[in-house]
C-alpha cells in the first residue's frame, strides 16, 4: 500500500481492489497520469471514468449538487457500489470525462481502496483493470493476465466482493435515471424517487454504456434457457446457467453462477465463471439469462453488453 502511495504520487497506475472488480487507479486530477490508464487498457478516450473520493466532503470539489436527492442518495448509500453522475467543476480535466459536463463520482467501501484513497488526499480515476471490452477482474490474477508488464503493481486484497460494476445514476427532472445496473438494484433507488431507465443516446454518458464490453474471447450468445438451445453440431459449445441443471449435460463444457439460486452469489461468481469458460477455448459459450428481479438484472445487463 505504501508502494501504491507512492506510484500514484509519481502520476503513475497501480490496480487497487475494489468491493466491485478490480479498478486501474491514477490521480483523477493529473492528466498525464489518466492518460496512462487510456493507454495501458487500450481503452477510447471517448469513454469516460469514474473518480472516487477519500470522503463525501470531496464530492463538492469536484461537481455541483444540484439536488435533495444526490444528498440522500451519498448519506444511504456511501462508501458502497452506486456512482453519481453530476456537472462537474473546473477542476476535473477533460480527459477523465471524455469532454462532458458532467463526472461520475463515488466512494468505494473496501478497506484498502479507502485506506489508499485516504492517504492520497485527492480523487482517483479507476475503471476495471482489464484490457477495453473485455471482461471484468474480481481477483489479483485476473489483473495479471491482462494488464501483467503494463503497469507497475496490483495491489491483491483477495476476491471482491459484489463482482461487477457500481450501479450508475443520475438525477433527472426529479426522477433517478439508472444509465448501468449494478449492485444497488433498481427497487432500492425507488425509494428515494421515481425511477426510469436511461435513454438511448449516440455517446456514452457513462462508462458500460458501449453496445460490446464484458466480453469473453470466445463468441457468446445470449438465451432465455439452455434447454432451447440448439447450436451449430461438431462444435465445442461451453453453457453458462444461473444453477446447476441438467440442460448443461449435453455441452461440452458448463459452468453454473448459485448452487443455491442465489442472485448475490451469481452476480459475485459471473466474471470468474466467464473466464473460466473462456480459457478453455471454447468454440462458443451460451449464457442463460437469470432471473431479472434485483441485481438479476445488472447480470443480464452484462450478459447481454458480452454479447455485444
Amino acid at each position: 500500500m505504501a508502494r501504491a502511495l507512492e506510484l500514484l504520487d509519481a502520476g503513475q497506475v497501480v490496480a487497487l481492489p475494489t468491493e466491485t472488480v478490480y479498478g486501474l487507479a491514477a490521480d483523477a486530477l493529473n492528466p498525464e497520469a489518466v492518460a496512462r490508464i487510456f493507454e495501458a487498457k487500450e481503452r477510447p478516450c471517448f469513454d469516460p471514468l469514474i473518480i472516487h473520493l477519500p470522503d463525501q466532503k470531496a464530492l463538492d470539489q469536484v461537481s455541483e449538487i444540484e439536488t435533495e436527492t444526490v444528498q440522500r442518495l451519498t448519506q444511504t448509500f456511501w462508501p458502497g457500489p452506486l456512482t453519481i453522475v453530476l456537472r462537474k467543476r473546473d477542476t476535473i480535466p477533460d480527459i477523465v470525462t471524455a469532454g462532458l459536463e458532467t463526472v461520475a463520482v463515488r466512494m468505494s467501501a473496501n478497506p484498502i481502496f479507502t485506506e489508499i484513497v485516504g492517504k492520497f488526499g485527492r480523487p482517483i480515476a479507476a475503471p476495471s483493470a482489464n484490457r477495453f471490452g473485455q471482461i471484468s477482474p474480481t481477483q489479483a490474477s485476473h489483473v495479471l493476465d491482462e494488464l501483467g508488464g503494463r503497469i507497475p503493481l496490483i495491489v491483491d486484497g483477495g476476491p471482491t466482493q459484489h463482482g461487477i460494476e457500481s450501479t450508475i445514476v443520475r438525477i433527472v427532472d426529479g426522477s433517478i435515471e439508472i444509465l448501468r445496473n449494478g449492485p444497488v438494484t433498481a427497487e432500492r433507488l425507488a425509494e428515494f424517487a421515481p425511477v426510469v431507465r436511461t435513454r438511448l443516446s449516440s455517446a456514452p454518458l457513462a462508462p458500460g454504456q458501449l453496445p460490446s464490453h464484458y466480453a469473453p474471447r470466445a463468441k457468446l450468445v445470449v438465451v432465455d434457457a439452455l434447454e432451447s438451445f440448439s447450436g451449430p453440431s461438431g462444435k465445442r459449445i461451453a453453457a453458462l446457467s444461473f444453477r446447476d441443471s441438467t440442460a448443461l449435460r449435453r455441452y461440452w463444457t458448463r459452468a453454473h453462477l448459485s448452487e443455491r439460486g442465489d442472485l448475490r452469489e451469481a452476480a459475485a461468481n459471473l466474471f470468474q465463471r466467464l473466464r473460466e469458460l473462456d480459457r478453455q477455448n471454447p468454440d462458443l459459450i451460451v449464457a442463460e439469462l437469470v432471473p431479472a428481479q434485483g441485481i438479476g438484472a445488472a447480470i443480464n445487463e452484462r450478459l447481454r453488453r458480452a454479447a455485444g
